[in-house]
C-alpha cells in the first residue's frame, strides 16, 4: 500500500495542484471572500488541468485518478482557498456519481460538459426539514409518461443559481424512508426550477449557497440515474469520497494557517525575543504540526481503503472526516491565536481560514453523524 510514501506521480499531482493554488487562488482569496464572488472563470482553469473529474473514467474525458490522488489535490488546492477547493470537490462527487451509476448513454451525454466545467454540478440532498436525517427527504418526483415532475425544496446547495449549473437531485418516487428515493440529473435550464436568495454565511463566501426549489419541474425520464429506489444508496456512496475530500480541504486550510503563523512568529518580537524563540509557543507549534500529520495519515489510510473497496472503507472515511475537520479547525483557530490581535484582522487571511473551515464539521454529514456511523459498526445495528 502506498499510503505512507508518495511516489513521483503523487508528488507531481500534488505539486501541480499546489502551483495552481499559489498562482490562481491564494492571491485573490481574500477579495473573493469580501466581495462574495464566485470565480467561475478560475474554477474552469482547474478543469483544464483535469481537476473537474479526478476519478471519472477516461472514455468521457475524466482523469481516471484515485481517491488517494484526490486527497492530495484537495489538500493542495485548499492552501489557496478552502471555499473554492470545496466547491470543486462537490462537483467531482457529482461527476463520479454519473460515472459510477449512469448508463453509457448518460455518461457520454452529461459527463463531457462536467469534465470541462461547461456545467458546474451541485449536489441536492439536504432539505429544510431533512438534514442529518437525509432519508426523511420529502421532495417528490411523480412519473408522467416519459417525464418526472419534481416538487419540493433543497437547502444549503453549494454553487446553486449560477448561469451554468447542473444538479444531481435526490427525490422521493416511492415509499417513506431510504428505499423510496431516486436520483435525477436536472439541467439548470429546466422549467419549474427556481432558487432562493444567496445565503449570508459565516464563511465559504467565494461560493454561492441557495435553496433550490422545484415547482412542477419537468425532467425527462431518461435523466433518472439508475433504477427507481436506489437513490439513497447512490447518495451515500458519493459521500464516502466527499467526506475524504472535505477532510483534505480542512488539512490544506489548516496547513496554510500554520505556515502563516510560523512566518509571522519569525518576524514578530516580544520581550526582546522573536516569538518563535519562546518554548511555550514552540511546543504549541509542535502539537499543531503533529495533530495535522496524524489527521493526514488517517485520511490517506481511508483513501487507500476506498480505492481498494475495502469492507471498512465507509467507517474509515467517517473517522477521517471527523478527525480531519475537527483537527483542521482547531489548528487554524490556534494559528489565529499566535497572531494575537492581528489574527483577528482580515488582512492576514487567518480569520478567513477559521471561518471557512468551521462549516466542514457540519457538511457532508455532521461530525455527530460520523460518530453514529462509526459506533453503529462497533456495537452492531441491533
Amino acid at each position: 500500500m502506498h499510503a505512507f510514501s508518495l511516489d513521483a506521480d503523487h508528488i507531481a499531482i500534488r505539486d501541480m495542484a499546489r502551483a495552481f493554488a499559489d498562482d490562481r487562488l491564494a492571491p485573490h482569496a481574500l477579495e473573493w471572500d469580501e466581495k462574495k464572488h464566485f470565480p467561475v472563470d478560475v474554477i474552469r482553469e482547474a478543469a483544464a488541468l483535469g481537476m473537474a473529474a479526478i476519478y471519472v473514467r477516461e472514455d468521457v474525458g475524466g482523469s481516471a485518478m484515485t481517491r488517494f490522488d484526490a486527497a492530495l489535490i484537495f489538500e493542495a488546492l485548499s492552501t489557496g482557498c478552502p471555499a473554492v477547493a470545496a466547491f470543486i470537490s462537490i462537483h467531482n462527487m457529482c461527476a463520479w456519481m454519473i460515472d459510477a451509476f449512469g448508463s453509457d448513454q448518460q455518461r457520454h451525454e452529461f459527463l463531457p460538459r462536467l469534465v470541462s466545467m461547461e456545467r458546474l454540478a451541485s449536489y441536492c440532498l439536504t432539505e429544510p426539514g431533512a438534514g442529518s436525517d437525509a432519508a426523511a427527504l420529502r421532495t417528490r418526483a411523480e412519473r408522467e409518461g416519459d417525464s418526472y415532475v419534481l416538487n419540493g425544496q433543497k437547502q444549503f446547495i453549494s454553487g446553486a443559481g449560477n448561469a451554468h449549473d447542473f444538479y444531481v437531485v435526490m427525490a422521493r418516487t416511492g415509499e417513506p424512508g431510504a428505499n423510496g428515493i431516486s436520483t435525477f440529473l436536472v439541467e439548470g435550464s429546466a422549467p419549474g426550477l427556481k432558487f432562493g436568495a444567496n445565503e449570508r454565511k459565516m464563511g465559504w463566501n467565494a461560493q454561492p449557497t441557495r435553496a433550490v426549489i422545484f415547482e412542477d419541474c419537468r425532467v425527462p425520464a431518461a435523466n433518472r440515474l439508475g433504477e427507481e429506489g436506489i437513490g439513497f444508496r447512490i447518495a451515500m456512496a458519493g459521500l464516502d469520497g466527499g467526506r475524504l475530500n472535505i477532510g483534505a480541504c480542512s488539512l490544506g486550510g489548516a496547513q496554510s494557517a500554520l505556515d502563516k503563523a510560523l512566518a509571522y512568529m519569525r518576524e514578530r518580537k516580544a520581550f526582546g525575543k522573536r516569538l518563535d524563540e519562546f518554548q511555550a509557543l514552540q511546543f504549541r507549534l509542535a502539537d499543531m504540526a503533529t495533530e495535522l500529520e496524524a489527521a493526514r495519515t488517517l485520511l490517506w489510510r481511508a483513501a487507500a481503503a476506498l480505492d481498494a473497496k475495502a469492507p471498512d472503507a465507509t467507517r474509515l472515511c467517517a473517522m477521517a472526516k471527523r478527525f480531519a475537520t475537527d483537527t483542521g479547525f482547531n489548528v487554524a483557530n490556534q494559528a489565529l491565536q499566535m497572531f494575537g490581535g492581528y489574527g483577528y484582522l482580515a488582512d492576514y487571511g487567518v480569520e478567513k481560514i477559521v471561518r471557512d473551515l468551521r462549516v466542514h464539521q457540519i457538511l457532508e454529514g455532521t461530525n455527530e453523524i460520523m460518530r453514529v456511523i462509526i459506533a453503529r459498526e462497533m456495537v452492531g445495528r441491533g
